[in-house]
């Protein structure tokens, strides 16, 4: 009898793998805490992605040169006027412009080394300027006036000098004259000493 029972149980099956779907049972209240894990082949195949930055750094774009902006065309990366019309400064531009012209201004600058170009483009803005200021004579009447204050002020300091000179000699003058009344006193005080008229004798009473 117990044969016939040990025989009719058949063994319990143990599964050694856990597998959960939670497309098979969509009415578990279960199913929407269940975290899914990636199966070993997957994993394998394809490498994990790296993390992504929590917010990614803004990039740096420099806006086209005040040269390119006023004259609405498009900056590229070597341009000649990049370099001395910073987009912080349009007015250097519009000043050169309005006198030399863009096309001009590019002209002279390719046809100088990049040593000397700062240096020409200064002197084209302070050209313009001063021609702005004085359409007549530019900047010529400027070096025209810096040169009579020069010419001025050299004149003063020639008439300074003229007079510290003079005042030297009239001290010099005067400490000669001093020098000389101090040398005849003690010359005639020395020889009134010596003069036997001026010596008193010693029988001669001190009383009359």
């Amino acid at each position: 009898m117990e044969n016939n029972e040990r025989g009719s149980i058949s063994p319990i099956s143990i599964p050694t793998t856990f597998s959960y779907s939670p497309s098979s049972s969509p009415s578990s209240p279960l199913s929407q805490f269940s975290p899914s894990f990636p199966s070993p082949g997957s994993q394998s195949s394809s490498p994990p992605s790296p993390p992504r930055a929590a917010a990614a750094s803004p990039q740096l774009v420099l806006g086209p040169c005040a040269a390119c902006k006023i004259l609405r065309r498009r900056c590229v990366d070597k341009c000649v006027l990049a370099p001395y019309f910073p987009p912080t400064e349009p007015s250097k531009f519009i000043i050169a412009h309005r006198v030399f012209g863009a096309s001009n201004i590019i002209k002279s600058l390719q046809e100088l080394p990049e040593s000397q170009r700062a240096d020409a483009v200064s002197s084209m803005v302070y050209e313009a300027s001063s021609r702005i200021r004085d359409p007549v004579y530019g900047s010529a009447g400027a070096i025209f006036q810096l040169q009579k204050q020069v010419s001025d002020l050299q004149a003063q300091l020639a008439k300074a000098q003229a007079e510290v000179v003079t005042m030297q000699c009239q001290q010099a003058n005067v400490l000669t004259l001093i020098l000389e009344m101090s040398q005849s006193k003690e010359t005639i005080d020395t020889t009134c000493f010596l003069d036997d008229t001026c010596v008193v004798s010693p029988w001669e009473p001190l009383w009359t």
